[in-house]
């Protein structure tokens, strides 16, 4: 045989044997073998898998065993935002004033910018707030911008820091701008967010053409203030989507300051999670839940509880949100990244979680057979390197499922 020719054949066997599984349909003898090759070097570990057309038990190693979750946390956070709020609800700023404007337009006194906890209120929504004031009639404030974030509490971090501002999060505020930056880098936080921000909104009234008296402060609306306008954020299942795809801390946990303001006894990170954990346990899950991120180690969530939530939202009104918010293998998101080249590419739907020695995914495949499955990996004391390749060769396993 010409060496040419052997050269190319054995090209072709090396390249078969790199190259990944086909897409022809694994039974379930096949994938749990699969699953358990990659769960056997883990042992701080555990998995859960079901058909989600059957409710069919189709693997399980320590489900019911609580581990850290990291961010996988968030889908906890992210279903109760759905469930109270509802997928179509807007939170939203308020802008209200010592007395209404006169007929000249003049408002003789202050300016309340009002908080209610939308954390995707930016520069772009400021400006466009400020114009819509603007064509209320609305010319001249005599006072004062006020800040009025007293919807929460004025803890700034979350458990994990023992509530102060790190660099992963902060500072939380129920008038959130610009996700509590001073600019597009990590760290630069805003001093004092509800003067910084009735700051940056006095700013705004002007390029609007309204001109402001005196400048920004920070204190409570007076009840006898009268309500001018209000400013709606995009839909809770927009939020929740913007929360899980990039897995977004800030937003994570302003959403469950938001829960507890609204459905519990406060706007604070501890009656949002109590507010949580009373919510999905209707839901079948019952995880120890402190935070809204997952960057707290004092979560604890066993694979038998993320799955089970997602089934319930899987079999749920609000299914098509939920399912939507979730990064998809391949292409958006935590997953761009990953199995680009498989046929799981598109077809799964997961949450990523990673702390320094943790690293989970939980979520569901539609496979190549038609099936629908919903799995749980959740790796503790692990290198985060290999759990990430552990999971994606499970992730590949459970997409040919049939």
């Amino acid at each position: 045989m010409p060496v040419v020719r052997r050269f190319c054949l054995l090209a072709v066997v090396l390249f078969a044997a790199a190259a990944p599984a086909t897409a022809h349909a694994a039974g379930l003898a096949a994938t749990t073998r699969v699953l358990n090759a990659q769960m056997a070097p883990e042992p701080a570990a555990g998995a859960y898998v079901i058909d989600l057309d059957t409710g069919r038990r189709l693997y399980g190693r320590n489900p019911a065993v609580p581990r850290v979750p990291a961010s996988v946390n968030k889908l906890f956070t992210t279903a109760t935002a759905l469930q109270r709020f509802g997928a179509q609800a807007r939170l939203t700023t308020d802008v209200l004033t010592s007395a209404a404007p006169d007929a000249r337009g003049v408002v003789r006194g202050n300016l309340y910018l009002r908080g209610g906890g939308d954390p995707s209120f930016d520069t772009s929504a400021a400006g466009s707030f400020a114009r819509a004031i603007a064509r209320t009639g609305l010319k001249r404030v005599t006072g004062h911008v006020v800040g009025d974030e007293s919807a929460f509490d004025t803890r700034r971090g979350g458990p994990s820091t023992g509530y102060r501002t790190d660099y992963w999060i902060g500072p939380m505020s129920a008038l959130s701008y610009n996700h509590g930056l001073t600019s597009t880098r990590l760290g630069d936080f805003q001093p004092d967010p509800p003067r910084y921000v009735a700051h940056a909104f006095t700013a705004a009234l002007e390029r609007a053409g309204i001109r402001v008296g005196h400048g920004a402060r920070a204190a409570g609306t007076p009840a006898a203030a009268v309500p001018l306008l209000s400013w709606a954020s995009p839909t809770m299942a927009t939020l929740v989507a913007r929360t899980n795809t990039p897995s977004d801390n800030y937003m994570a946990e302003e959403l469950l300051k938001g829960i507890g303001a609204r459905f519990g006894l406060a706007g604070s990170t501890g009656a949002g999670a109590t507010v949580v954990r009373a919510t999905v346990e209707r839901l079948g899950a019952k995880p120890t839940l402190v935070d809204g991120s997952g960057l707290s180690r004092s979560d604890e969530v066993s694979p038998h509880d993320a799955v089970d939530l997602i089934q319930a939202m899987d079999g749920s009104d609000l299914a098509a949100p939920f399912e939507a918010s979730l990064p998809v293998m391949g292409r958006t998101g935590t997953l761009s990244d990953r199995l680009r080249h498989d046929v799981a590419r598109g077809r799964c739907h997961a949450k990523t979680g990673t702390l320094s020695d943790v690293s989970a995914l939980a979520g569901f495949c539609d496979t190549t057979q038609g099936r629908r499955v919903a799995f749980a990996f959740l790796m503790n004391r692990t290198s985060t390197y290999w759990a990430r390749i552990r999971q994606d060769r499970m992730v590949a396993a459970l997409a040919r499922f049939g």
